[in-house]
Order: C-alpha cells, then structure tokens, then sequence
C-alpha cells in the first residue's frame, strides 16, 4: 500500500525505484487524496493494481483487497508457495482489519488461501514451506501461516478425509483472529509478558470467537477449534478450562501445531528454534497433549 505525493517528481522517482525490487508483489494499492486525472493516471503508471481517491475509509480498502484477493486466488498458480503466501497474508491482513473495525470478515476469500497453501503444502513439502514463510513474513501472520502448514502437513499424514483436513485448515488459518484486538506493543513484546498483558492476550480465543459466530458459512467445529486452541487435557488451558473428553480431536490436532509453530518462529528477537528441539519441548507436555497424536506428530515435527 503506497501513499505518496505523486505531484512530487521526486517521489514518484522514489515509488519506481522501490517497485523495481517489488516486482511480483501482486497486490499494490495507492492512496490519492485528490481526484485528479493526473495523479490517478500517475499511480497506474507507477504499477498500481487499484487507486483509492479521497479519505480512505476502512470499508473501501477492505473492497479493494477482497478484489485482488479474488483475482489472486484464481490466476495463482496452486502450488507456487510464494504465491500462496502472498495469498494467505492478504487473507489474514483483510481479516484481522475487519475484526479491528467491527465489520463482517471474508470467509470465503481466506478459506481460499487456505486451500492455496493445503495445495501447495501437499505438493512441495512442509520443509519448503517454513524455509519461504520464515523469510518474507512476520509476526501475528508469520505464525497463522506456520501453523497452517504445519496443520495441513500432519492432517496428510494422519489420512484426513478431504473435508476433515479442509476444516483443520480454515480452523488454523482462523485460530488467532482474536488477534487483531490484542496491542501490537504487547503482541510483539521482545520478552516476557508480566501477568497484565498475558491476561490480555489470553482473551484473543473469545475474541475470535465472537467475531466468527454469527458468520453462516463458519461450521461449529471451526468455531469451537478457534475458542478453545490453547485448552489442555488435564484443564490447565483457556478461557473455559476444559479437560478430557471436552477437548475435540480437531483442537487437540491444532493445539499440538500451533505450539509448534510458536517454537519454531522467526522473530526479530530471537532466531527460530531447531524442529528437534521444539518436538521435544512438546513431548515435555504430555497430561496436558495427548500422547498419540505426539507420537504420530513425530514424522511431521523431524522428517517430513
């Protein structure tokens, strides 16, 4: 997204010098403020794929990427993971600004990217897949995108129906929408929590949840994985402190990859941790996952 004087010759100089090395970003949007023909035409010169004249309203610029987002998702190629990718952060990015300004989010086009990267996944390997997420993306959707993949890559080893993995993959690209009402300062925090700010990233599951419930096209299982991802088998988690046989397998599958994916991130304060490493911090976890699907994740963690 670029919002720049385009009357200024030396700023439309500078928008094509940084587009030279920006050259398969599908989605480039600029914002005029002015309705004029000059500055409009300017913009499409430049490389824009939409120009949005005037005050630039929540609603327009969620339009916008829906658009492109659609486009993208029928003109990429499936099993390129740069592309899906570049799909799936525009997914995320158009979702978490929809629950930021209490507007409907876009199932449909995030579902989509989701079946992009459960495509890709399934033809290039989970190993391609964090190497190309791990290097052009970060935090909040760095981590949705890792998990996803992970999700799609142990729901093929297990052998999921096609709409079983189908659900894990919209329930793991949906788990931290809660997200988007969480600060920044806090999510990207370079440290530990103190217990006020853990307290309210612990409300990003409810969050979600409520802004997904009243969405017709979102089943139960989706919702009931995006509440309860971080509920543990002897009752430790939250927000409802479920044990047991209150724990669905499909939460019980995300929670396994979304700890995972967490463990093996890339953040600008620390570098990534070995997948050995992460797989055994998770086998350090049983009572609270369960030992099965720990064993049967092996596969996924170390070799696949």
């Amino acid at each position: 997204m670029v919002k720049a004087d385009l009357r200024s010759i030396e700023n439309n100089y500078s928008v094509k010098k940084l587009f030279g090395s920006w050259a398969n970003v599908p989605i480039k949007i600029f914002l005029v403020e002015e309705s004029s023909h000059l500055l409009v035409s300017r913009a499409y010169s430049l490389g824009a794929t939409d120009v949005l004249v005037g005050p630039t309203i929540q609603i327009k610029l969620l339009a916008a990427l829906n658009n492109r987002m659609n486009d993208l998702g029928s003109s990429a190629k499936a099993a390129d993971p740069q592309a899906a990718a570049a799909a799936g952060e525009f997914a995320l990015a158009s979702s978490f600004s929809s629950v930021s300004a209490a507007i409907p989010v876009d199932v449909e086009s995030t579902k989509q990217a989701g079946r992009l990267i459960a495509e890709c996944v399934a033809e290039h390997g989970l190993a391609e897949w964090l190497t190309m997420v791990r290097r052009h993306h970060e935090g909040t959707y760095q981590h949705c995108l890792l998990v996803t993949g992970v999700a799609v890559d142990f729901g093929l080893s297990l052998g999921l129906s096609r709409t079983d993995l189908e659900r894990l993959c919209s329930a793991a690209i949906f788990h931290d929408l809660g997200k988007a009402k969480v600060p920044l300062a806090i999510l990207d925090k370079p440290g530990q929590l103190d217990p006020a700010e853990r307290s309210i990233v612990e409300t990003h599951p409810l969050a979600g949840y409520e802004a997904l419930k009243h969405v017709p096209t979102i089943s139960p299982e989706i919702l009931d994985a995006v509440r309860h991802h971080h509920e543990f088998l002897d009752g430790s988690g939250y927000p409802d402190g479920l044990c047991g046989n209150n724990i669905s397998d499909l939460v019980r599958v995300l929670t396994i990859c979304d700890i995972f994916s967490a463990l093996i991130e890339d953040r600008r304060y620390r570098p990534p941790m070995s997948r050995e490493k992460a797989f055994t911090i998770l086998c350090g976890m049983r009572g609270k996952l369960e030992g099965a699907l720990l064993g049967a994740f092996k596969e996924v963690a170390l070799k696949r």
